[in-house]
């Protein structure tokens, strides 16, 4: 017995890692393609129906794209803030990170899309002197509220990101900028911020994916079809013709392959931002100017 499990080992040995991950791959597959088949799933109408739900994808990465533009700024005024020494901006951006990380997202949006209309009518009604048209002013659609509560939730949490990362800087660094004679603003525009963007870029990634994902959330709102993104169009298409499971599965697939091919584009953004700090590659640099600058013939004297 002992022999026989040996001799499995030693074969198994020479199997390639991926290729051994690949087949568990494989197994897993099938036994999902079993199950499928045995639940009548039908194949065919995701196939009929895969364009019209891809076609949300347009408004997926816009609310994503936006979403993420505004919680950068918002971000990076929050860490900026947070370690200042003014205390009302220090004050503001404590609050603004404690309520939008203390509440869930799915509530931001519903207040920012049911909430903010009757406050809105209400300051105008007791206001004379606010504007005319203040009373719908406060009013967004779906998708609107939806991208903003996106901003404001993941600003919150890549504050954090951020301060570290600017954090993260040496000292040394803006003390240098200081003896320069520039101001705070120099400091960090020139000397701070372009050195922390490489602590802060790879989890910034990260937040985007998990954004992208996040927008399915939006369809709560309601949103019209004419703006419908993934989840919102597989949800549509799904309950209109009894297939759920299959909606629901496709709009699964079309997540995960975003997700697959914006971690692979991290993944290779990851590498050559940090190649300034890879030993390896560093090593390998000045290996290279050395024998660059070495003599014809080699560098030994006699």
């Amino acid at each position: 017995m002992a022999e026989r499990w040996e001799r499995t080992q030693l074969a198994s040995a020479g199997v390639p890692f991926r290729l051994k991950v690949a087949l568990v791959w494989i197994v897993l597959f099938g036994l999902l393609a079993f199950v499928g088949n045995a639940a009548g799933f039908d194949v065919d109408w995701i196939r009929d129906n895969l364009r019209y739900i891809l076609g949300g994808l347009r408004y997926t990465m816009v609310i994503a794209v936006s979403g993420i533009v505004l919680a950068i700024v918002l971000a990076l005024l929050g860490a900026l803030a947070r370690i200042s020494r003014n205390p009302v901006a220090y004050g503001v951006a404590g609050f603004y990170v404690s309520f939008f990380r203390g509440t869930p997202l799915i509530v931001q949006m519903f207040l920012l899309y049911l909430a903010l209309p009757p406050v809105g009518r209400n300051l105008a009604a007791e206001y004379a002197w606010l504007p005319e048209g203040f009373d719908q002013a406060l009013v967004l659609d779906a998708a609107t509220a939806g991208t903003l509560a996106l901003g404001l939730n993941y600003g919150a949490y890549m504050t954090e990101i951020f301060r570290a990362g600017i954090q993260s800087v040496a000292g040394g660094q803006g003390e240098a900028a200081d003896a320069l004679g520039m101001t705070y603003g120099q400091k960090m525009r020139k000397v701070v911020l372009p050195q922390a963007f490489r602590v802060i870029i790879p989890p910034t990634g990260n937040e985007f994916i998990a954004m992208m994902k996040d927008t399915a959330l939006v369809s709560f709102l309601g949103v019209t079809v004419a703006s419908a993104e993934v989840f919102r169009r597989s949800q549509l298409v799904g309950k209109a013709d009894f297939k759920n499971l299959e909606a629901y599965v496709a709009a699964a697939l079309v997540y995960w392959g975003l997700t697959v091919l914006f971690t692979f584009f991290q993944s290779r953004l990851e590498k050559r931002i940090g190649r300034g700090y890879d030993r390896t590659h560093v090593a390998r640099a000045m290996q290279a100017a050395g024998e660059q600058g070495q003599p014809h013939g080699g560098g030994s004297l006699g």
